[in-house]
């Protein structure tokens, strides 16, 4: 019997993997046409206010914060990840958006 279950896509539109998507983010343009694409005002205020916070620019807020979710991430936060990307349309983009909002919530 053929098999009903949909292909799963683990790239965004533009067929970027989220690994290409994190090795970007050194540049700072690359990180905030990520921001750009969520279209999330909301999200980029609090981006915008961690980076006046902290002193530091908004993509260096992005790059790091994506960088300590990759080296310091639990399991379990890996395995919610994945099953974000699964249900996603655009899963590097959504994976890019849960790491900002957990990271910008303070959780």
């Amino acid at each position: 019997m053929p098999s009903t279950a949909h292909p799963r896509r683990w790239c965004s539109e533009a067929n970027t993997m989220l690994g290409d998507i994190i090795a970007s983010l050194e540049d700072p343009k690359a990180a905030m046409a990520i921001v750009a694409a969520f279209d999330d005002p909301a999200l980029t205020a609090r981006l915008t206010a961690a980076a006046d916070a902290s002193g530091r620019s908004p993509a260096d807020i992005v790059g790091s914060a994506v960088r300590n979710f990759v080296d310091t991430a639990s399991d379990d936060l890996w395995t919610q990840l994945i099953g974000l990307m699964n249900r996603a349309q655009d899963p590097s983009l959504a994976a890019m958006r849960a790491i900002l909002e957990k990271t910008l919530s303070g959780r």
